[in-house]
């Protein structure tokens, strides 16, 4: 009997610590990759406004705010960018843009309309 009491006791021994280190080593799987194109979707857009300060192929710099607040930013311009109207520098412009990493990459440039001369007459007065 004693012989059988030991024969359990050292099965049970060496049964607890091989169970105890199955139950401590995780599973790991690796997180699943979001694809290119479901990241590109869900980045958003953003609509900022200024006065152009330098243009080029692949460059848009313009002054947002004015006085002590006023601020440079500048966008990358592209072959999906599109440009509607005049743009020089020195014109007011509405850019849509989106982020990647650092760089804002603009993907809609509009020019806004050359104000109109008044067409009121002043006469000088006598």
């Amino acid at each position: 009997m004693r012989t059988i009491t030991k024969a359990v006791a050292l099965a049970a021994m060496l049964a607890f610590p091989i169970a105890a280190s199955a139950q401590t080593t995780p599973a790991t799987k690796p997180a699943p990759a979001m694809k290119s194109s479901a990241a590109k979707s869900s980045v958003a857009t953003k609509t900022t406004s200024g006065v152009v300060k330098s243009v080029s192929d692949s460059s848009l710099v313009i002054t947002t705010g004015s006085g002590a607040k006023a601020t440079d930013k500048t966008f990358t311009v592209n072959a999906q960018t599109t440009k509607k109207g005049t743009i020089a520098e020195g014109s007011k412009v509405s850019v849509h843009y989106k982020t990647e990493g650092t760089d804002m990459v603009a993907t809609a440039v509009t020019a806004a309309p050359a104000k109109k001369a008044s067409s009121k007459k002043t006469t000088p007065k006598k």
